[in-house]
């Protein structure tokens, strides 16, 4: 949404800033994630990749992290991967390329899903849309291209439940927020309840800080 006068312009710059910092990151991305994925998150890509089946979306694929958890059945020709950053969309490919995994790997917004309704049967988002702009249009999004009865799986650094760690997550975001697009005080799963969805799996550790959650979208929607 544009807002006021030269905001929309003011966003557009950004946006541009961040994709280029995004691009840069590339090469050294996963290295950094490995080190934080030790600490924090052990086995939590596996856990919620291997409940995908079917048509399969990734969005905000990355890097591609997430390709060698998904079953075989969903990496042989049925996974949809989208990526805002050039540079993370070219290590992808060279990580599927070296799988062996017949996936679809695009560019794309989040926010803004170049793809059709009801096209999916699970769509999975992991520890990505703490840096998204609009987290709540992106999850939107998702929600839109799951067919009815689809798997909505999500996993990210949240807001804590220990209000030393929230303190600490404020000063972070007023640092991240405008360098790095990066925000320490977000919850999905409360958009995810709001939305109506029914969740089936959900996990929070670590003083709450890493959350995952399986949801499945209504049935049929009403024409």
């Amino acid at each position: 949404m544009v807002g006021p006068a030269g905001d929309g312009d003011a966003a557009s710059r950004r946006a541009v800033r961040l994709r280029r910092r995004w691009d840069r990151e590339a090469g050294a991305y996963d290295r950094g994630m490995a080190a934080a994925e030790r600490r924090l998150f052990p086995g939590v890509r596996p856990l919620v990749c291997g409940l995908a089946t079917g048509r399969t979306l990734e969005v905000a694929v990355g890097t591609g992290l997430n390709l060698a958890h998904y079953p075989t059945a969903v990496r042989d020709g049925r996974l949809t991967g989208v990526e805002w950053s050039p540079g993370m969309l070219r290590v992808a490919r060279r990580r599927a390329a070296e799988l062996g995994a017949d996936v679809d790997l695009r560019l794309g917004d989040a926010q803004r899903l170049d793809l059709a309704d009801d096209a999916y049967d699970t769509v999975v988002c992991t520890f990505s849309l703490c840096a998204i702009p609009d987290h709540r249009a992106a999850l939107a999004e998702m929600v839109r291209v799951l067919r009815p009865g689809g798997l909505l799986v999500l996993a990210d650094h949240v807001v804590s439940t220990a209000w030393p760690v929230r303190v600490l997550q404020a000063a972070a975001d007023v640092v991240s927020v405008p360098l790095a697009g990066e925000h320490f005080r977000r919850r999905p799963l409360r958009w995810v309840l709001d939305a109506g969805l029914a969740v089936e799996r959900h996990e929070r550790t670590r003083a709450g800080v890493i959350e995952w959650v399986a949801a499945r979208t209504p049935g049929p929607r009403a024409r």
